[in-house]
């Protein structure tokens, strides 16, 4: 079973910057694609940033130019680099991992990390 773990969240003032981190646990693959969506209340989780094994991205056309996801595919991590916070960017951010292989086919998700942008 894979567990994911995020880190980094927090309180950051509009215009700050902040960076999350994320690794997958559990798999002997390494996975194929991992990313962050983020949910505020009232709203659907959305997809910010996620990027492939080989390299590729996609990003949210709300956080375009403001954010930055890279990764580590030896340690099953993604990292989104957050800059030009702004209020409407205050969610709670989940990682998730897709697997295509073995048993741990599937998306995984860790439990989220709050970053609220506020002054």
């Amino acid at each position: 079973q894979v567990q994911l773990v995020e880190s980094g969240g927090g309180l950051v003032q509009p215009g700050g910057s902040l960076r999350l981190s994320c690794a997958a646990y559990g798999s002997l693959f390494s996975s194929n694609a991992m990313g962050w969506y983020r949910q505020s209340p009232g709203k659907e989780r959305e997809l910010v940033a996620a990027i492939t094994s080989g390299g590729t991205s996609n990003y949210a056309d709300s956080v375009k130019g403001r954010f930055t996801i890279s990764r580590d595919g030896a340690k099953n991590s993604v990292y989104l680099q957050m800059s030009s916070l702004k209020p409407e960017d205050t969610a709670v951010y989940y990682c998730n991992a897709r697997f295509l292989l073995g048993s741990a086919k599937g998306d995984h998700w860790g439990k989220g990390t709050l970053v609220t942008v506020s002054s």
